[in-house]
Parts: C-alpha cells; structure tokens; sequence
C-alpha cells in the first residue's frame, strides 16, 4: 500500500469514532432542567465524580459561562481540627441575581468518606431552588430523617465537652532510599495542641527533623552528610472583635543549616483583617505587627566574629487571600528588621493567582522572591564543596526566586455529565 494511502487509511481510523462520538446526544437530563458549574476550591469533601454520579438530574457544565448556577466550594479549618465547608451558590443567565450559602462544620475524626457525603447532600439541597423553578419541579420531594435517641441525647450533651476545647495531633515520617554507592535517609515527626474558641486561640507545636546521606566518591572514599532542625512554638490570640485580633508568641529552634545551635525569641503581636473574620473562606487582608527580642546560640564563631547574641527586632506581614467564581488571588509581604542595625532585614514575599480569562482559558501563576540583608550568623569559615552541592548550608546570598506558571485550554463539549473510570485514576499497575 502507497504511504499516501497508508496514512489516509490510519487518519480515518483515528477519526472515525470521533466524529460518531461527536453525532451522539448529550448525556444529561436534558434542557428541561439547569446546568450546574462546580468549582472546588478546596479539597475537603468535594469529589467531582461522586457528585455526578449522585445528582444525575442536572447537567454539570465544563465552563462557568454554560451554567445556570455556579457552586463555589471553599473551606477553612477550625479550632477542633475539623474543617469548616462552606457552598455558595451563585445563579447565572435566567437565575442571575439569586445566591445562597450553606454551610458544615466537621469534626477532626470525620473522614474524607463522611465529610464527602454530607458536601453532596448540601449541594442537593442547595440546587433545588433552582431546579423548583424548571419543569423538573414535579419529579422532585422532599425527604426527613428524624432524630433517633442516641442522636437526642448527643444534641442535649452537646455543651458538655470533656476535652474543654483542646484537640491533639501526633505525625511521624521519613522515606529511605539507596542503592550500592549511596543512600539517603530522613525522619520527622510532629506533635500539636490546640484550643480555640470565639474568644481565644492557643496553639502550640513541636516539629524535629533529621537527615543522613552517605555517598560513595569515585577514589573509594565514603562522603558522609548531616542535617537536623527542631522547633517549638507557641501561639496565643484573643479576639478583639469582627477584624481586630491580639496575641502573642514564643518560639524555639534548632537549624544546622542556618548554623543555629539555638534560637529563642518572644513577643507581643496585633493583627487587622479588613474584611470581617468570618468572611475568611472567600476573602482576606490581613496587617499583623510584632517586636520581638531573640536570643541566638551559633553552632560555629560567625562572620561577625560571634558565638552568641541577643538582639530586638520587628516584624510587619500582610497577607490575603480571595476565592471568587472568576479564580483565586492569594499572597503575603514579610519584612523582619533588626534595631541594633537597621540596615539588616529581609522582606519575603510570595503570591499567586488563578484567573478565567475566557471561556476554557486559565492562567495560573506562582511565585516568590526573598530580599536577604540579615545573614549575620553565616560561619565565619565559610562551606566545603560538598556541602554546597548538597545544600546542607546556608550560603551567602543578596536574594532567592522562584516562578511557577501555567496556561491552559479546554475546549470540546460543554457537557461533564459522564463519568467512566475504566483505565483511569485510581487504578494501580504493578510493572516488571
């Protein structure tokens, strides 16, 4: 068979079943009732596919300019380590102007499973006041569960709590990995406590990680690195009001990599949100201020020719975050100044942004950028090689970057009714 014929032969095979594809109806319950935008924000309870497959009597659109009703699902976490869901709904085209939010607060031991099922019934809640207004109306109902005993008397005792607001967490970890010539390994481990309520804020945290690498050079000799940090802290805020907070801090560390045999530093702080607190799943800018005196042990004599110091410095960060139908905008300004030398400070800044720019175009970008004047505790004998090409060390430097960006383009049917798993995510293959 001629090339010509041969690759005409494999086009019309390739695209054959495409265009039959493109001849079938749209799956979905048909134009009698709404199509339905849902945009997850967050991760906490919000499955995509489960919700396709539970509420089958609507359509659920690819792109927000093809919906009746945009689900905007954002979380926060709260005081007990539960996470706090919150679902707005937001109608478009006929139903432009109507909204609702509803809300589940879930509790620290509730699994994704669980967290996941009531998201789902929330949003079937929440979309059938936009479907009592299509011809969909008469096929729905309405059903109620009441209350057995257990659950009357869990509401009665519910004011009693035996833990008075504190919840506990305990995480380890760590990862090996090796072959003849080298191998690495790492361990760390975690423990928090919190207590929060209307009032107050404490939390307190403990973080230790190590790391060994050992490494076989090419004259036979064996290379040997190590690497430790611990912390503590402590945090305690009282609420002022709907956007003033006051508190303050103590932290503890540990860093071979910042050549800190020990670092203690306390203090007072205020915090200013412009936009309410309790509108903090969509919105937030916040303006918090510290002084603090931190005491420093140096693992070695520093360039500053010093094995010890205490110095006072002041911080001011400002951060916000806003979660809107058209994308994300979220990022943080830090500067930190020391009072003996004002000319020593650092200024951290990281944002990033997702927008919708058209219809199926996203732009997504990530970035951040360190102005670093305060490295007064750098060793004063500088670093090997080795540990340069391992970054073991900190190593002197004006400033740090990074970018992260990407643009994406969906086009196709508007349609995101089906959902097939056959072959796909979630499945696991074991190759030899």
């Amino acid at each position: 068979m001629p090339l010509s014929i041969q690759a005409v032969a494999i086009l019309a095979g390739l695209t054959l079943p495409l265009a039959l594809a493109a001849q079938e109806p749209a799956t979905g319950a048909g134009t009698s009732t709404i199509g339905v935008f849902l945009d997850c924000q967050t991760f906490y309870g919000c499955d995509a596919d489960h919700a396709r497959r539970e509420i089958p009597y609507v359509n659920w659109m690819r792109h927000r300019q093809d919906a009746d009703v945009h689900t905007l699902v954002t979380a926060r976490q709260t005081g007990g380590g539960g996470q706090e869901v919150t679902l707005a709904f937001i109608g478009l085209r006929r139903f432009a102007g109507a909204a609702d939010t509803l809300q589940h607060v879930s509790a620290n031991t509730d699994t994704q499973a669980e967290i996941r099922e009531v998201v789902t019934r929330l949003l079937k809640l929440g979309l059938t006041r936009f479907l009592a207004r299509t011809p969909l109306a008469h096929r729905l109902d309405l059903a109620y569960s009441a209350p057995d005993t257990a659950d009357a008397q869990d509401a009665a005792t519910a004011a009693t709590d035996p833990w008075n607001f504190w919840t506990f967490r305990l995480r380890t970890g760590g990862y090996l990995r090796g072959e003849r010539q080298q191998n690495i390994r790492s361990f760390n481990g975690t423990v928090t406590a919190n207590r929060t309520t209307e009032a107050l804020k404490l939390d307190v945290s403990a973080f230790a990680q190590t790391d060994r690498s050992a490494y076989t050079l090419s004259d036979g000799t064996e290379y040997v690195s190590r690497s430790a940090s611990y912390s503590a802290d402590v945090l305690v805020v009282w609420s002022l009001g709907p956007h003033w907070s006051v508190g303050g801090t103590v932290d503890a560390s540990r860093s071979t990599f910042s050549n800190q045999d020990l670092s203690l530093s306390a203090g007072p702080a205020i915090e200013y949100d412009l936009f309410p607190y309790d509108e903090s799943t969509r919105k937030k800018l916040t303006f918090m201020y510290s002084v603090q005196p931190v005491h420093f042990n140096w693992e070695e004599t520093t360039v500053t020719g010093r094995l010890a110091e205490t110095r006072m410095r002041h911080q001011l960060q400002i951060g916000t975050q806003i979660q809107q139908p058209w994308g994300q905008v979220f990022g943080s300004v830090s500067g930190v100044q020391y009072f003996h030398d004002l000319r020593l400070h650092r200024i951290d800044t990281f944002a990033g942004f997702t927008l919708r720019l058209v219809r199926g175009l996203e732009l997504s970008v990530f970035s951040d950028f360190a102005r670093i004047k305060e490295q007064f505790g750098l060793p004063a004998g500088g670093l090997t090689d080795e540990e340069i090409l391992l970054q073991r060390r900190a190593r002197e430097t004006d400033y740090r970057y990074g970018v992260n960006f990407s643009l994406s383009y969906r086009f196709g049917s508007k349609f995101a009714n089906v959902v097939n798993p056959r072959m796909g995510g979630g499945n696991f293959f074991i190759v030899f």
